[in-house]
């Protein structure tokens, strides 16, 4: 189909901010792990027709355990990642079938159906897409010693979070040009943007928070219970 979207959702990483043995993507959030509430989401939602899991060669198994439980029949494959980020979303995209793909974090479970929606008609419209939100603090940019040397204007300054939508067939181009030069980009979009393709930001929330830290943790738990969803 001309219009079908896939999903890569990423969760390789092995962060050691949560100060957790266990990797953040796979902690229990209202006795689920987190990767499962966030692959829930797109399970759900009409648009989406296909999901690729990238994750750890140690963690393999039991995320097809869970995708098998929860009855996560759209995850067509479970991949390995790399040793970097983009290795492990070019990955996924080599599984990927769909004409579209949304690259998502594994640890953002609360993105709403609309703003997946929202996305993915932005990126039929312009070419790319990246949900994000306005800057709400004041940034600096400073110099390696801490000397202020600027303060942009903050009404031009967005925070970027996932989904990012792309035409499927251009992002790995965009990622077969990065690996080439040796470019390593700290977003999907950013690999994009180097290939000439137009990107636009889709207003999102604040609430589709990446949870990285413990204290992420505690706010994920709160957000979960003032959905009333258990």
């Amino acid at each position: 189909m001309s219009n079908s979207v896939g999903v890569v959702m990423v969760a390789a990483g092995r962060g050691t901010r949560m100060g957790t043995a266990e990797s953040k993507q796979y902690l229990l959030l209202k006795g689920k792990p987190i990767i499962v509430h966030t692959l829930e989401v797109f399970q759900q939602h009409k648009l989406i027709s296909e999901i690729v899991l990238v994750t750890g060669d140690q963690d393999m198994e039991r995320c097809r355990e869970w995708i098998d439980t929860y009855k996560l029949d759209k995850v067509t494959g479970v991949v390995c990642g790399g040793a970097e980020r983009q290795h492990s979303v070019y990955n996924g995209l080599l599984q990927l079938n769909s004409t579209w793909v949304m690259v998502h974090d594994g640890v953002r479970p609360f993105v709403q159906p609309s703003e997946i929606e929202a996305c993915y008609e932005r990126a039929r419209q312009v070419g790319a897409s990246v949900l994000a939100v306005p800057v709400k603090d004041t940034i600096k940019q400073v110099d390696s010693d801490g000397k202020v040397l600027s303060t942009p204007d903050r009404r031009s300054l967005w925070a970027i979070q996932t989904p990012q939508t792309f035409r499927a067939s251009e992002l790995r181009l965009a990622y077969e040009a990065a690996e080439r030069d040796g470019f390593l980009g700290t977003d999907d979009a950013s690999l994009a943007e180097r290939a000439g393709i137009a990107v636009s930001v889709v207003e999102g929330s604040y609430r589709n928070i990446k949870i990285t830290t413990p204290e992420d943790l505690d706010f994920a738990e709160f957000i979960q219970r003032n959905r009333g969803e258990g």
